[in-house]
């Protein structure tokens, strides 16, 4: 067994010859801001790209509702960890699909506020009353609110499991209802990795007698235009796709014992199915949902402004506030063996210093296997997303991330 490997995949001598530049951008001026802050943030873009633990890095920033950003970096397809030196190289565009991964939870909680906003559940609700199974060993007192804010007792399946069974979503939701929760619900935070997804994504079919990716398509993705922003990837588009590579130092005492432990399988296994055509086909309402970093963007500006988008309203600002209304102060979290903060669907920033930079305390948002990175900050009204596929936990790349980050947040002025 490998217990220690550090990798990394090899970058082009100038990287110029793999950048792409949407034609989208505007002015920085047009935004509030100077080029100089811009080329700073893209500089340090360019430094986390050279560590060589992304394959691929796109980042798309808007500041009052304007792209300022919009670019990727390296390739989308045949550099990756595994790959042979004369593979074929597909280089990205800022239109490349990229699967969210964990950051799809935010987009699974949204839908689940629309049918509280219309009046088709309650969030307070015990989860037994649409699902009627879900209601034994202790669950039936849950609440939907519980799975939101990550307090639902079921952060995992205590049972071995296979990898395999990310592909069989009937079979995932029949475990969890028959499941013996680890905590009672509500007594402690830890981070549902992917367990309260698939129940999430149950309740809304059981509600609306649509799948969430039909109910996600009906009620944002087509009204916002954004043809690949789903659970799943259509096939006309997979050949665009970019694939991802177990870059960094996974241990197999430290971050494939996690994988293991939460997935059933390690970070190589879970990176091969993840690439793999079948997992385009299903629906994992917390971890599949393919995208650009400019369609993340734009959903998280929607949400920024009010939950309008060109002047059709998406989305009530009353649910939106509900939405990231922090659920508790900074709190020690069970799964992920770290303070977090959370609202009811998102991952929220902080003071002093947080997950989006420095003074973000406003900022909500949301991360992806691994450094993938999508967030709002009203206090600078901003819409970030950045989006990468080396899957690396822990790394050489870990200071140059946190260098973006901080450079985002500094350079970005705050609003008056």
């Amino acid at each position: 067994m490998k217990y220690f490997s550090l990798n990394t995949i090899r970058t082009p001598r100038s990287i110029d010859t793999v950048i792409r530049i949407a034609s989208n951008e505007l002015p920085a001026q047009q935004a509030g801001m100077t080029n100089k802050q811009v080329e700073s943030i893209w500089q340090a873009a360019q430094h986390l790209y050279r560590n060589g633990n992304h394959p691929m890095l796109s980042l798309c920033i808007r500041r009052q509702g304007q792209i300022v950003l919009n670019r990727s970096i390296g390739h989308a397809q045949g550099n990756g960890l595994h790959d042979a030196l004369d593979n074929t190289k597909v280089i990205a565009t800022p239109d490349t699909p990229v699967c969210l991964f964990s950051a799809s939870k935010a987009i699974t909680a949204v839908l689940i506020h629309i049918l509280h906003e219309r009046g088709l559940i309650d969030l307070n609700d015990p989860v037994v009353k649409y699902i009627p199974e879900y209601g034994v060993e202790g669950k039936h007192a849950t609440t939907i609110l519980q799975l939101l804010n990550h307090r639902g007792g079921i952060p995992r399946l205590t049972q071995s499991l296979s990898p395999e069974l990310m592909f069989d979503r009937a079979e995932v939701v029949r475990l969890l209802c028959a499941a013996t929760p680890i905590y009672p619900a509500g007594q402690r935070q830890a981070y549902h990795a992917v367990s309260a997804g698939y129940i999430l994504g149950e309740l809304i079919e059981r509600v609306t007698s649509q799948t969430a990716s039909q109910f996600l398509q009906e009620n944002i993705a087509k009204p916002m235009d954004m043809p690949y922003f789903d659970y799943g990837l259509a096939p006309q588009y997979r050949h665009l796709v970019a694939t991802n590579s177990p870059t960094g130092v996974h241990a197999g005492l430290g971050t494939n014992q996690f994988f293991n432990r939460a997935l059933g399988g390690n970070l190589d296994q879970i990176i091969e199915i993840t690439n793999h055509p079948r997992f385009m086909d299903v629906i994992s309402p917390a971890a599949n949902i393919f995208t650009s970093a400019e369609q993340a963007s734009r959903f998280f500006d929607m949400l920024l402004h009010g939950g309008v988008y060109q002047g059709k309203r998406i989305i009530q600002a009353e649910t939106i506030r509900n939405a990231i209304m922090p659920q508790s102060g900074m709190s020690f979290d069970h799964t992920l063996w770290a303070p977090m903060r959370y609202s009811s669907g998102f991952m929220l920033g902080a003071n002093p210093i947080g997950m989006y930079g420095s003074q973000t305390g406003q900022a909500f948002g949301h991360l992806g296997l691994s450094n993938i990175f999508c967030w709002a900050d009203p206090m600078r009204d901003i819409s970030v997303s950045l989006l990468n596929t080396g899957k690396s936990i822990v790394g050489t790349h870990l200071p140059a991330l946190v260098r973006l980050l901080l450079s985002i947040s500094h350079h970005c002025p705050r609003v008056s």
